[in-house]
């Protein structure tokens, strides 16, 4: 295979898996309710696959603090048991296939 053909082929499946990410989405929230479980709302996923919540400190994913399997699709009213209240900010990752698909991070209140 030739170097233009090569560079040609990884360029289309660079397009291709981005394309298949924006339709993966956490709904926008600004911040979450301090309690044992989250609610994330709307999430969308090009895939079946896991939502991890994680500390989030300056900047820096921390220690998972639980996760919930979401399916190909929208689901609707996604909630996450993290046990405990948490009295900091948090990060959401969609992972599909061990790949991140979508983030968003949240202020606690």
């Amino acid at each position: 295979m030739s170097i233009k053909l090569t560079t040609i082929a990884a360029a289309a499946i660079a397009i291709i898996g981005s394309s298949a990410n924006a339709d993966s989405f956490i709904s926008y929230q600004k911040s979450l309710d301090e309690d044992t479980v989250l609610e994330l709302g709307t999430v969308s996923s090009v895939g079946d696959g896991v939502i991890e919540i994680y500390d989030y400190h300056g900047g820096r994913v921390g220690a998972l603090l639980g996760s919930e399997q979401i399916h190909a699709g929208p689901n609707a009213n996604v909630r996450v048991n993290v046990n405990f209240r948490p009295n900091f900010d948090v990060i959401a990752i969609l992972k599909v296939d061990g790949q991140i698909v979508a983030t968003r991070d949240y202020d606690i209140r």
